[in-house]
């Protein structure tokens, strides 16, 4: 029996209502949550994110303001413009677009951000509230993971969950998150003997490795969650064939558009799997929702607000 699909667009909609209700509860105290976006030089990847992110902010009823330093800014030139929105109350959330140009010392660029005001969640501090178990920003990604599980009605307390991936953006927080909802939590990486069998014991299976359709039948347990966090470009045809072969509507966007995404789950998976998270469509949609989530959960904490948790750390 196919799996159940988890429709990240749905779920992601729900969120940025919720949003826009919490945005107008706040307008009425006088309150516009302020989101400031910095993206340095020209990556066109990067401008596509940025203008998602500002757009989404403009729909839910949250101020944006978008900072865009030239590609031969320096660290003391990023670490000033922070500064300074560190500086301004009527900006609430500060996200520094990734990956910051080579001679840039990222991390102390980062660091730098108020952890107040730290939505994407990278700050140590706010890393120690969520290991802890404390009221902070949590990184929009794997805050995403847990609310398309919640939201979707899967048990997380008491299941086994293996994650692929051991970055400090999705794999350790989402880690963190699932062992905080009582989830017995394994996480995988490149030195991870016999990864296929590790896989195979989980209930819940996340995969964040960054590899193009990598997770394939033999590493699920037939009936498991899996959530798909990859998301790879796919340009070359023999490639396309490996994972598309004989879909029709995957083939007509290929050739119309000369490439398409794959996640880190083969989509054969689906064949075996009790539910699985689309790409595109799947967790993709939730990292922008719980971005606005994060400023508006930001806005209400700087001022000493009660927040109605979406996610539960």
């Amino acid at each position: 029996m196919a799996a159940r699909i988890l429709d990240g667009t749905k779920l992601a909609g729900e969120i940025r209502a919720e949003v826009t209700a919490q945005a107008k509860v706040l307008a009425l105290s006088g309150v516009r949550p302020g989101l400031a976006v910095v993206l340095v030089g020209h990556n066109p990847a990067s401008e596509v994110y940025v203008r998602g992110k500002v757009k989404s902010s403009g729909e839910v009823g949250l101020y944006s303001e978008q900072h865009t330093p030239p590609e031969s800014a320096t660290t003391e030139d990023l670490l000033a413009l922070i500064a300074g929105l560190n500086r301004r109350d009527e900006i609430d959330g500060i996200l520094v677009q990734l990956p910051l140009p080579a001679h840039v010392d990222a991390k102390k660029v980062l660091l730098a951000v108020d952890p107040a005001k730290d939505v994407d969640g990278f700050h140590p501090m706010n890393v120690g509230y969520l290991s802890t178990q404390r009221p902070g920003l949590v990184p929009c990604t794997p805050a995403g993971v847990m609310e398309i599980l919640k939201r979707s009605q899967i048990p997380v307390a008491g299941q086994e969950a293996v994650v692929v991936g051991r970055s400090d953006i999705v794999g350790k927080p989402v880690a963190m998150l699932l062992l905080n909802q009582n989830a017995t939590v394994t996480v995988c990486h490149s030195k991870t003997r016999d990864l296929p069998e590790v896989c195979r014991r989980a209930d819940i299976l996340v995969a964040a490795i960054g590899r193009a359709g990598m997770v394939t039948r033999d590493y699920v347990k037939p009936g498991a969650t899996v959530i798909d966090v990859g998301i790879n470009r796919i340009t070359d045809p023999k490639e396309f064939d490996r994972f598309f072969a004989g879909n029709k509507k995957r083939e007509e966007t290929f050739l119309a558009k000369g490439s398409t995404m794959v996640g880190d789950v083969h989509p054969e998976v689906a064949e075996i799997a009790g539910a699985i998270t689309p790409v595109p469509g799947g967790v993709g949609p939730l990292t922008i929702a719980m971005l606005m989530a994060n400023t508006v959960k930001a806005a209400m904490m700087r001022r000493g607000l009660r927040h109605p948790e979406l996610t539960r750390a």
